[in-house]
């Protein structure tokens, strides 16, 4: 059966979808059959894998994460919820598949506010693929709305991309808090895969004492090694491309040091 990890984070602008889509593509890269699964109603992974108008056709003719989670009802005839087999664009990258995600996200808690078992709608659906899967990354939005927690009921580990900031730190604890509530709420074992340094080299005050803070208050979940942001990581993704098909080989090992010990922390590699 596949390992489910979410990225998660409440706050935005954190190199959350930058870690989803560039986890994906490494663990795709080394072997293993991965699913990437865009939950976010801003679309930045899906469009860092496709460009508009391949995304608008398959939207059109085969659906979206919004169909799996049954926001889109309103929009069929027959009001039937489709499958993950219907709504996956396959090979966006090497060994890797991608459930596309859909502006009507944006209002799906209005719209599956009187819905039963809304928040294991994706768990539900994934049953049907999980054994053709290694690994399923699912890239969250940066809340714990319906597309979150749907991410979180179907997975066993989530990860936590962090920038070294004041307000990025500050919520980490609550989100901790929120997501444990809501494995047992759910009855599902979520389990910490680790805390992401990101985006680092951005302007931020006092940044070496909150990276000091974080590694002390977090010990042993903060990853060794960091993630520099740098110009062509986003270049890539605004190419369709992963940062494993540029030529900066000190963004390359930077990724793939990350993705190694999260593979170790999953259990998917000794």
């Amino acid at each position: 059966m596949a390992i489910v990890i979410s990225c998660v984070n409440l706050k935005g602008g954190v190199g959350k979808t930058t870690l989803a889509v560039n986890m994906a593509a490494y663990f795709g890269s080394t072997g293993k059959k991965t699913l990437l699964i865009d939950l976010d109603p801003q679309t930045n992974a899906t469009f860092s894998c496709l460009d508009v108008d391949v995304w608008e056709n398959h939207a059109a003719n085969h659906g979206t994460v919004a169909d799996l989670l049954g926001a889109r009802q309103h929009a069929n005839a027959n009001a039937k919820i489709k499958s993950v087999a219907e709504v996956v664009k396959t090979g966006v990258f090497k060994n890797v598949d991608l459930v596309c995600s859909h502006l009507d996200l944006f209002t799906v808690d209005l719209d599956m506010s009187g819905a039963t078992a809304r928040e294991t709608r994706l768990r539900k659906s994934l049953h049907a693929v999980d054994k053709d899967y290694d690994v399923i990354i699912c890239d969250c939005p940066p809340n714990l709305t319906i597309p979150t927690q749907n991410a979180l009921a179907a997975s066993s580990f989530f990860v936590v991309p962090i920038s070294a900031d004041f307000l990025s730190a500050l919520g980490i604890g609550i989100l901790l808090r929120r997501i444990k509530q809501l494995g047992e709420d759910l009855d599902q074992q979520l389990k910490l895969a680790g805390i992401v340094i990101s985006r680092v080299g951005r302007p931020a005050y006092h940044r070496d004492e909150i990276l000091n803070q974080l590694r002390k208050t977090f010990t042993g979940d903060v990853l060794t090694q960091t993630i520099t942001e740098r110009v062509r990581v986003a270049e890539a993704a605004a190419k369709h491309n992963s940062v494993f098909g540029t030529q900066d080989q000190v963004a390359i090992n930077e990724f793939t040091e990350v993705c190694k010990e999260i593979s170790k922390r999953i259990g998917l590699t000794k």
